[in-house]
């Protein structure tokens, strides 16, 4: 039989299946250690940095090398998708003519755990020339990069869920939280609406999510209308022709007074004399409406709320479109 090796160099033996799940657990209880560590330590700084970019009347420009420029590209599309206009910058292309991309009104967010990133040395020496602000995102108040930043976020030390202690992990994740933790906060600042963010995101599940209802209804000659005197033979007709399963009711003056759904007809069919009733005494005198600038999710989440199919878009109490929920299904709200 073999011995083990005693080589300090030589691969470790293979984990056994049942092992992946306490390394993914010890994995993710270290990196959770690392957020209570990064939530603690915020202060003053965090603030600072909030203003500073809140300030910006040009685009926060983030910067990082390595595993931090991968945060960094990803902090900057959070920034610009939530309301404050953010680029990312390659740190080692900027000596080669991107540093034209920083101008006058900027903000500079820098990221190095070490504070000792050898490319972020021209967009320090930039900032400096140009007075543009820096804040920094590192580990080393007192590396390069914390003494030459206006403010400096000083992430906590945490250990690396990498057993060799080597790999960016717990390390990468505070970053992002923190980023996050900024981003949420100028968003916040600013009154970023999701009306404001569906400005942003057009495509997509979530573009569908954030379209309007005006976006979905069916408006104009499409609307089923009838008055409160109208016949119910007549009624059925206006319902079979406009084919969305419901009529408005409007009075003299052109505003919503009730409204009658298939529902409506099943429940009066054993009542003797239907066709000769008038809609004004089948309808529902309390309908659920919805505005055209709700948005399409809230009313699907009314629909499923009140178990009904269909809704009348008001303004001002008069008619100016309906939905049905086919509407939000075909738009791909549903």
């Amino acid at each position: 039989m073999s011995k083990p090796s005693t080589d300090p160099d030589a691969p470790a033996a293979r984990p056994a299946a049942a092992d992946h799940l306490t390394s993914a657990k010890r994995t993710i209880s270290l990196e959770i250690e690392g957020l209570k560590a990064l939530m603690a330590s915020l202060d003053g700084p965090f603030a600072m940095a909030v203003e500073a970019l809140g300030r910006a009347t040009g685009r926060v420009i983030v910067t990082g090398m390595g595993k931090s420029g991968h945060i960094a590209r990803k902090m900057a599309a959070t920034l610009a998708s939530t309301g404050t206009p953010a680029q990312y910058v390659h740190p080692g292309e900027a000596s080669h003519g991107d540093l034209g991309m920083i101008a006058a009104g900027d903000v500079i967010l820098a990221l190095s755990w070490s504070g000792e990133t050898a490319e972020l040395s021209s967009i320090i020496s930039h900032a400096k020339r140009f007075a543009i602000p820096l804040v920094a995102m590192t580990a080393e108040a007192n590396s390069a990069l914390g003494a030459a930043a206006d403010i400096a976020l000083v992430l906590p030390r945490a250990e690396e869920a990498c057993p060799n202690k080597l790999a960016p992990t717990t390390s990468t994740t505070m970053q992002l939280a923190l980023g996050d933790a900024l981003a949420i906060a100028l968003l916040e600042q600013k009154g970023f609406s999701a009306r404001d963010f569906s400005v942003f995101h057009p495509g997509g599940k979530l573009g569908a999510m954030l379209k309007h209802v005006h976006e979905v209804m069916h408006s104009g000659e499409e609307l089923p209308l009838t008055g409160p005197e109208t016949p119910m033979s007549e009624t059925l007709l206006i319902m079979s022709q406009k084919s969305l399963g419901c009529v408005g009711i409007v009075d003299k003056a052109g505003k919503l007074v009730g409204m009658i759904t298939d529902g409506d007809i099943r429940r009066n069919s054993s009542v003797e004399g239907l066709l000769a009733r008038s809609a004004g005494e089948v309808m529902n005198p309390t309908p659920k409406t919805v505005s055209p600038g709700m948005l399409a999710s809230e009313a699907v989440k009314l629909l499923n709320e009140k178990k009904i199919t269909s809704l009348f878009v008001v303004e001002d109490g008069r008619p100016v479109g309906v939905v049905h929920i086919h509407d939000f299904l075909k738009a791909g709200v549903v």
